[in-house]
């Protein structure tokens, strides 16, 4: 399913506070500035291949999930992230400007992955190597401002801040508020597999990139060959791969193109900008339509999630007229043609109409008002039922080498993903008292032996969120062996989802939605970004400048707060040459003193620093169980 609102706000406060590492945060924001401004940019590519931008890249990259997965060469970021963070750099310029026949991408591997929609179909998953998807990162760090300012209101798809729960309040808004109760529901037809190369290169020119160098790297990347399961390469004339990182910002700026003409037609035009106002610092076009509706034209509104959109109008003459003319328009200005089995229209009135996973129709109030009645849609409650049910099957009898609390703690992360994602459905607590039931079957029919039964109603104390979250449920289990909670699906409350704010987070004031400033010296914070041994990996690199973000500037052992970068010393708690690595978990910023105590042997350097840093009792236990883990003994 598509991420909850919650997970792509981590991912975006994650993304701004890697700009803030890196100093790169001002930069964006000038980026979104000149393109709202309607500059040109001809000369993006030093920015692209800078030695920060690169780093972001390579830290924004380590954390994604997909990391660890290898291209045609075998290589993963693990690999990566043990090479320095000049020669990493180094290796990115040279493969894009390096070679004498320019940038050329490897073979990109071809995954047929289950459909979330229906597991039963699969669709092509096209996976780059990981110095390519390095390149594509650092590409799109920095064209993402500058799209983003031309970007239109109305889509939510792979953009910052931006969700699936926020185009499913859009939705509900036109339904219900503004009493569109006819949604033409639109299916393109392999969409990212024919995306027309020539198109999208001149779409990304008028949104006023006009790097040459850069056109050139990302013409090169959609003709990446793609090399399928038996082996064969394919080099493909149109499309952009699925699995590629600048795949979503790419298949935004083709349908950009759409967004903005269906908003022409109605809700940005020149009569509606011409007589909206301005009302409590929000611009009202309410006076703009009525003025609209006297001229005959067709009133719409369209929502859209990456190639996934619905056009909304007011009556079923509208929406046939609206619909050929936008499968005509797609078809002569895109080169895209819409499914006509998939595509359909629907008066929300009398029957469903399904998006993003959510079935939602409206409920009469009396008085020719209604108001949203949405449930998950059909395929996603039998798909989350199935996947519940067997991981059920797993928590009774765990595959090898698992446990029952490990099966357990992943049933529970299938819940609260389930839960987040469709808590906007207004009649989700029935749904999820159908999975309930199913579940809670098959884990009693299961748990049940000659010693009892091994689902009961106390266990170990619950963690701060599952007590806000299930503290009160009278379904909640435990496993009587573990003690770990088994979540129950059916306690779940409709959290109606709203329209977004339309705020960029490459603005101050949209980053203040989000996130606040880093409150740490960021002359120190540079400083270690910008000043690296040769010999120490990008990984340690990298996550020393998290660790000064993490430990607020100050040393991991004594409290003090760092005054210069030069009495910061990163220590490993288990030293490498006991088998400790560069990892996150692995390290801690302390004082040069601290450290040098840490690993000291003869009694002159022990009372030398002992005198120096006059530790307390605390702060001497602290550093006895680091000299400990670094085989020394205790002083």
């Amino acid at each position: 399913m598509p991420k909850s609102k919650s997970s792509n706000k981590q991912l975006c406060i994650e993304n701004l506070r890697h700009s803030e590492y890196y100093g790169l945060q001002e930069t964006f924001e000038m980026l979104y500035q000149q393109s709202e401004q309607g500059e040109i940019f001809t000369s993006l590519m030093p920015l692209i291949l800078s030695r920060e931008n690169i780093l972001l890249a390579y830290r924004n990259i380590k954390t994604n999930k997909g990391s660890k997965t290898p291209g045609t060469d075998g290589v993963t970021i693990n690999e990566i992230g043990k090479l320095p963070p000049d020669k990493v750099a180094e290796k990115i310029r040279y493969i894009v400007q390096g070679s004498k026949h320019g940038y050329r991408p490897k073979p990109v591997r071809r995954k047929e992955i289950p459909k979330q929609s229906d597991p039963t179909k699969t669709r092509p998953l096209g996976i780059p190597c990981m110095w390519d998807r390095l390149i594509q990162q650092c590409i799109k760090q920095v064209i993402e401002p500058i799209c983003e300012a031309k970007f239109s209101n109305r889509s939510y798809g792979f953009r910052p801040n931006r969700s699936a729960r926020d185009a499913v309040g859009r939705m509900n808004f036109l339904l219900q508020n503004a009493n569109l109760h006819y949604v033409i529901e639109f299916d393109i037809k392999g969409f990212f597999d024919n995306v027309n190369h020539k198109k999208l290169l001149k779409q990304i020119w008028t949104l006023g990139i006009h790097d040459k160098q850069l056109l050139y790297v990302i013409q090169q990347i959609l003709k990446a060959p793609v090399r399928m399961p038996d082996g064969t390469l394919i080099k493909p004339e149109k499309g952009t791969p699925q699995g590629g990182i600048i795949s979503p910002i790419l298949a935004n700026i083709v349908l950009n193109e759409l967004d903005r003409w269906i908003e022409s037609q109605w809700e940005s035009n020149p009569n509606v900008e011409k007589y909206a106002h301005v009302y409590k610092g929000q611009i009202n076009k309410g006076y703009g339509y009525q003025i609209m509706r006297q001229t005959g034209l067709k009133e719409m509104f369209i929502v859209r999630y990456a190639d996934d959109f619905r056009i909304l109008c007011r009556n079923k003459t509208d929406a046939h007229n609206i619909l050929t003319a936008v499968t005509l328009w797609l078809k002569d200005r895109l080169k895209l043609e819409v499914s006509p089995e998939k595509t359909k229209i629907v008066n929300a009135r009398k029957r469903y109409t399904e998006f993003l996973g959510f079935k939602t129709r409206l409920s009469s109030k009396g008085n020719g008002r209604y108001k949203v009645a949405s449930h998950m849609g059909d395929k996603a409650l039998k798909n989350a039922r199935e996947k519940l049910t067997k991981q059920a099957h797993k928590i009774a009898k765990p595959p090898d080498k698992s446990t029952e609390a490990y099966e357990a703690m992943l049933y529970n992360s299938m819940v609260m993903g389930i839960q987040n994602y469709y808590s906007p459905a207004t009649l989700i607590s029935a749904d999820c008292r159908i999975l309930q039931h199913a579940v809670m079957t098959t884990l009693t029919n299961r748990l049940t032996s000659q010693r009892g039964m091994r689902l009961v109603k106390k266990g170990r104390k619950l963690t701060a969120i599952e007590q806000q979250r299930y503290g009160k449920s009278k379904m909640l289990r435990f496993l009587a062996g573990s003690e770990e909670p088994v979540y129950p699906i059916g306690f779940v409350r409709n959290q109606p989802a709203l329209q977004g704010k339309n705020i960029s987070i490459y603005t101050p004031e949209g980053r203040k939605t989000v996130h606040t400033n880093l409150k740490i010296n960021m002359s120190i914070l540079t400083e270690l970004m910008k000043n690296s041994s040769p010999d120490r990996s990008v990984e340690y690199t990298d996550n020393r400048i998290s660790l000064f973000s993490a430990q607020w500037g100050k040393c991991a052992v004594t409290g003090k707060e760092f005054t210069c970068s030069e009495e910061i010393h990163c220590h490993h708690i288990i030293p490498k040459k006991y088998g400790g690595s560069d990892k996150y978990s692995n390290l801690m910023l302390v004082l040069n003193s601290v450290h040098i105590l840490i690993h000291a042997v003869t009694p002159e350097t022990i009372n030398k620093y002992l005198s120096i840093l006059k530790p307390d009792k605390s702060t001497l236990n602290k550093i006895n169980i680091l000299r400990e883990k670094a085989h020394n003994s205790p002083i």
